[in-house]
């Protein structure tokens, strides 16, 4: 049966702008669920359920290896392993007599790690700044938390804002290491308390001297050898000796607006604005500049990206390859051969997608085997722009690299809608999932998760996860559990979906 809220979309989006609902436990006191608020009313309620149920179809392809440093694979950060690859192991839900819970934190709650006791570990951003929670997988009680520092003052649009916390990891001993809002990284552990789990700052890494006091750290992760890399928006690349604490650094002088990849290799693959590197820690572990590839850029800020550039981490993929969308008109995804030398062209293929004028990503691709899943995100402005039934422009593609490893072809596309998630591929049951929302002539705003054959493109079915600005992903991305839950971050908090 559908829910019905008590708080219409402007009033739900100025308790987020105010924080007031954020439910404040006090030392191991478990906080039950509060629904997300829904709304407003339509006369014709949304279908709750559209398609039929999906039977797996499994398929098997090599995954990224475990990351000697770093939580097991699907557990461990927003793009599921080192490699970035979006591809799971898990099951997915299957659409059968599907529920949904949801908890209303006044945050977004995007990148939904798990620890070695299943429970979940995130960062809810709101617009005073994160703070880092832990849930009950199955409920969504929120079992701890730990404050993080505020946002900066006079930082920029908060809903369009990654770091400080947004990318984080989940380390081999269930820890959290967090880029801070205010250029340090925290390592935060978790703790047992008199009444239920606690965390506990183990480690601070100081990083303000090394970095502008206006810049941003955005990300943070290790190497295969333990090394801490991490990178700011002001183009600062640096590690961290873990035991020492010792900082090498150097500044590309060019914008860096996402997160990156790390290979068994000792390679570190890292997008600015400009080109697509790979890094690999020289003498006393500096940062050192392995290769450099200039990808098309056309120059344009697009509505649906943070910056005039790639707005993609770069995968990672098993067959010796790395992949990135351009920021050409129309849109390209792009591959490299990604070994530190090679013979002739580093770039293996340079596939449009999307129609030109309406084409832009700022989200991590799919990569699994040959295969590449690139999403449109082109007119996903701001939150307003899939307000009163409006959305942003269509397209989900799946491209790839033909066998003999010379070009790429565009093998499926799908019309879906899928304004900012990023999306998620699981082996066990051939399903790719996204989180959509159709345009709607009566003002509604219902948002779906989605799941489409991975074969074929074809959507087999779409269950609601809510209606209003609440439920808006807001650039966070489809999660899946070890038991096969589906979680989506939303402007509201986290929701959860699984089969009943």
């Amino acid at each position: 049966m559908r829910r019905t809220g008590t708080a219409s979309s402007l009033a739900l989006l100025l308790a987020v702008l105010a924080g007031v609902f954020a439910p404040l436990p006090g030392a191991g006191a478990a906080v039950p669920a509060q629904p997300i608020p829904e709304g407003p009313e339509t006369a014709t309620p949304p279908p709750e359920f559209i398609g039929t149920p999906a039977e797996p179809r499994p398929f098997s392809a090599e995954l990224a290896p475990r990351h000697p440093f770093m939580a097991a694979n699907g557990r461990s950060n927003i793009h599921d392993a080192a490699y970035m690859s979006g591809a799971y192991a898990f099951s997915g839900p299957l659409g059968r007599n599907m529920e949904r819970i949801s908890t209303f934190q006044g945050a977004e709650c995007a990148s939904v790690t798990f620890d070695q006791r299943d429970r979940i570990v995130s960062i809810c951003v709101g617009v005073e700044g994160p703070r880092l929670v832990m849930f009950d997988p199955d409920t969504l009680d929120l079992l701890a938390e730990h404050p993080l520092p505020p946002r900066q003052p006079g930082t920029t649009n908060p809903f369009n804002d990654f770091s400080g916390g947004g990318y984080f990891y989940l380390d081999n001993q269930d820890r959290a290491v967090i880029p801070t809002t205010h250029r340090h990284i925290w390592v935060v552990g978790e703790t047992s308390g008199l009444l239920g789990p606690e965390f506990r700052l183990e480690r601070d890494y100081d990083l303000s001297g090394v970095t502008a006091v206006d810049d941003k750290l955005f990300s943070v992760l290790p190497d295969w050898s333990g090394t801490l890399w991490f990178v700011s928006q002001k183009g600062v690349v640096g590690t961290i000796d873990p035991a020492s604490g010792a900082v090498r650094t150097m500044n590309l002088g060019e914008q860096i607006t996402n997160s990156f990849s790390v290979d068994e290799s000792g390679g570190v693959y890292i997008v600015s604005d400009a080109a697509l590197y790979r890094f690999d820690a020289g003498a006393g572990r500096a940062p050192v500049v392995t290769w450099r590839e200039v990808y098309p850029n056309s120059g344009i800020h697009k509505p649906g990206q943070s910056g005039p550039g790639s707005g993609t981490t770069p995968d990672v993929m098993n067959n010796g390859y790395v992949a990135i969308a351009d920021n050409a008109d129309p849109m390209n995804v792009v591959v490299y051969k990604r070994a530190k030398q090679v013979s002739g062209s580093r770039l293996v293929c340079a596939q449009p997608v999307f129609a030109a004028g309406a084409g832009a990503t700022d989200n991590s691709l799919i990569t699994v085997g040959r295969s590449i899943i690139v999403e449109n995100n082109y007119g996903y402005s701001g939150l307003t722009a899939t307000t009163n039934g409006a959305t942003s422009q269509p397209g989900i593609d799946r491209v790839d690299i033909n066998a003999n490893g010379k070009g790429c072809r565009t093998v499926w596309r799908s019309s879906e809608r899928a304004p900012s998630v990023v999306p998620k591929v699981s082996l066990a049951t051939g399903l790719v999932y996204a989180y959509t929302k159709p345009p709607t002539s009566d003002g509604s705003d219902p948002w779906y998760f989605t799941a489409m054959d991975f074969r074929t493109g074809q959507t087999v079915y779409k269950r609601l996860a809510g209606q209003g600005l609440g439920f808006n992903n807001n650039w966070s991305p489809v999660t899946l559990g070890p038991d096969g839950t589906a979680y989506v971050g939303a402007l509201g908090g986290l929701v959860l979906l699984r089969d009943g």
